[in-house]
């Protein structure tokens, strides 16, 4: 964004320790697993550490000996644990989890649980609880499948409890608790829990089979978006072709409400570059690093060549999932992309975090709102419904958005799919951008391009706010700024990234 204001003034490793054990023997002594055992010394010092230096692991590979996906470039650190009294990461598995999230989502569907249907899913949901009350004693067992009343075909089933097997026999093996096992897998797995405890996936028990215990919370967010939604959406029609339109409708999909439109001009079309500029330059300050440059110029690109195809990897629902939908409109309308893919969850996870039926509701809330209220609302509503039934818009879960590996372990499967298909996959989200990390203590100052961008399928642009204690690619003089006016920096959600890399070689 600095470069393009400049421009418009002028005219491992391994997921051994996520999870995956065949990498393990590779690249990391299977000691470091002992009783953490898994927590090194050097990772409970750095888990204090408000500003980590990375650990590098015993030997660098170029790929992975298990999928043979790229690696990073850089010695991988260790992960983030829950052990540290103090930390985000100890504060969530030990407290918020439980008192906060699920004490919440049984009170919001208190009448279900209670009623007889759920009996067996609220004996289960107090039996997760019950563990995290105890979580630094606790150990990790593996996941229960039930094929015999499991709604989804076989082969379905088989292959994710392989996957969860693989990612969690390390820590299952070592008798982890809920705290020594690394942050992200305990939080995944205290998801998939909750869904196993639901019997979500259990078709002889209509009542809990694809229940979604966080709908409450979700529509209660789509609900409150339409208010904030109807002003922005207004700007977003009225984006130039360009790729300060790029720029713009990128700065949406990460600040969303909190971008300053007080200084928007009444006749957009017709205004002036630096006009835009100046609303760029107020979504520009809580920056720590910004390679909207490279994004408008890759995505100059595509719209040059008529178009390429586009892959969001989608975080939250509510109002964040609408304004990936104005990226998305945008990107289509201004030609940058042919087709927009939306990468979702597979199940209900992290309260809000988007599955395809919120999505499809999202889009038929908004274009069955009155067109006299809510006009741009509406109007949009009805585009984006076009865009699905067109095939402009294409929704794909997949199990590999709802698990705790990083990134650099996709499947092949998927891998391949984006790596042929895809000319530019947008990371949205904390929980995806930790994935993108492997969620380690990787240096602040690493470069995104050696974390993430070498590894990747494909060009791939992370639109973060900060809401944990990883990160890379931030420039030095922007972190010392934060740290001076934010105790919290890392984890409010007040800073934010945007960053660019180019992918792997294909």
């Amino acid at each position: 964004m600095r470069q393009i204001l400049a421009r418009l003034c002028l005219a491992s490793i391994s997921i051994s320790l996520l999870g995956q054990a065949p990498c393990v023997i590779a690249f990391v002594p299977r000691a470091l697993f002992a009783s953490r055992r898994v927590a090194s010394a050097a990772a409970r010092a750095m888990a204090s550490s408000p500003d980590p230096s990375p650990v590098a692991s015993t030997a660098l590979s170029e790929t992975c000996p298990r999928t043979g996906n790229p690696l990073p470039n850089l010695p991988i650190p260790d992960p983030l644990l829950s052990i540290t009294p103090g930390t985000w990461a100890h504060d969530t598995m030990s407290r918020r989890l439980n008192e906060e999230i699920l004490q919440r989502t049984y009170e919001e569907n208190e009448e279900a649980f209670n009623s007889a249907p759920f009996a067996e899913a609220l004996r289960r949901l107090n039996e997760l609880r019950a563990e995290l009350r105890e979580a630094s004693s606790t150990k990790l067992r593996d996941l229960r499948f039930d094929r015999s009343t499991d709604g989804r075909p076989p082969d379905v089933v088989d292959l994710e409890e392989r996957e969860w097997r693989e990612i969690l026999a390390p820590h299952v093996e070592a008798g982890d608790t809920w705290l020594s096992t690394p942050w992200l897998v305990a939080e995944f797995y205290a998801y998939r829990r909750l869904v196993e405890a639901l019997g979500y996936h259990d078709q002889s028990n209509p009542a809990t089979y694809l229940y979604d215990p966080f709908l409450v919370a979700k529509r209660a967010g789509l609900e409150s978006s339409v208010s904030s939604a109807e002003n922005m959406l207004e700007k977003v029609t009225s984006l130039p072709r360009t790729k300060e339109g790029v720029a713009l409708a990128a700065a949406f999909a990460l600040w969303g409400n909190k971008m300053d439109l007080s200084i928007w001009p009444a006749d957009a079309e017709n205004s002036s570059m630096d006009v835009f500029a100046k609303i760029l330059h107020a979504a520009d300050d809580n920056l720590l690093h910004d390679d909207t440059e490279a994004l408008t110029e890759h995505c100059e690109r595509l719209r040059d060549r008529g178009g390429g195809m586009v892959d969001i990897i989608v975080d939250n629902a509510g109002f964040e999932l609408v304004t990936d939908l104005a990226l998305a409109d945008h990107l289509v309308a201004s030609g940058v992309a042919k087709v927009v893919t939306f990468q979702l969850k597979s199940h209900p996870t992290f309260v809000s975090d988007a599955l395809e039926k919120d999505l499809r509701e999202t889009v038929e809330h908004y274009t069955a709102l009155s067109p006299e209220k809510y006009p741009n609302n509406q109007a949009a509503g009805v585009r984006w419904q076009k865009y699905l039934d067109e095939g402009k818009w294409v929704c794909h879960e997949d199990n590999f958005w709802v698990q705790p590996s990083p990134m650099w372990e996709m499947p092949a499967p998927l891998r391949s799919d984006m790596k042929e298909r895809c000319d530019l996959a947008f990371v949205k989200g904390d929980a995806n951008y930790r994935r993108l990390l492997g969620d380690r203590y990787w240096d602040y100052s690493s470069p995104f391009q050696d974390v993430v961008g070498c590894y990747f399928p494909c060009p791939v642009c992370s639109l973060r706010t900060l809401k944990a204690e990883v990160g890379c690619g931030m420039d030095e003089e922007q972190v010392e700024r934060a740290k001076g006016l934010d105790d919290e920096w890392m984890v409010n959600g007040r800073f934010g990234v945007v960053q660019f890399g180019s992918g792997a070689a294909r």
